[in-house]
């Protein structure tokens, strides 16, 4: 019997077959979808337009190769403010959403305010993005840089 997760909604065992499934191949046809979880092309159609109105399903995106296409660094930052209040978080957030170079940005608990992640060509162009946007964010007072070396592991599916 399929039971409430912590966000309340209902999920059985097929619509984490569906879940399962388009995440491995978010391009999937409906037929083979319907194929791999053994119900009609209308059921699993059904189930896949109620779980994006629940918002389970928020989106289906493309995932592109970042060295091939100019960025191949990826560096994380911890940010910290001068001030935590919520006119500079607001400042902040705004002015993090319109950078390209800004993949993510988490606020988060602990020594510093955010963590991003960004990515860029090189080092001389993190340098540069440093110098002329990073430093230059509303209520940055400190940054810390981590630079990868190897990315180990890099998912966005999530265990269901």
């Amino acid at each position: 019997m399929p039971m409430p997760d912590a966000a309340g909604l209902t999920l059985d065992r097929i619509d984490v077959k569906i879940l399962h499934a388009l995440q491995r191949d978010g391009r999937i046809s409906n037929l083979k979808l319907a194929e791999t979880v053994a119900l009609s092309p209308t059921a699993v159609l059904a189930r896949v337009q109620r779980l994006t109105k629940e918002g389970v399903i928020t989106g289906y995106e493309v995932r592109l190769d970042p060295a091939k296409l100019g960025a191949g660094l990826m560096v994380f930052v911890e940010v910290l403010l001068d001030k935590t209040t919520p006119n500079v978080f607001e400042a902040f957030k705004a002015a993090v959403q319109v950078r390209p170079e800004i993949m993510e940005c988490h606020m988060v608990a602990g020594g510093f305010d955010y963590l991003l992640k960004t990515r860029m060509a090189d080092m001389s162009a993190y340098r540069d993005f440093a110098g002329t946007v990073l430093w230059q964010l509303p209520g940055v007072r400190e940054t810390r840089t981590y630079a990868v070396m190897e990315e180990v592991k890099n998912t966005t599916h999530l265990p269901l």
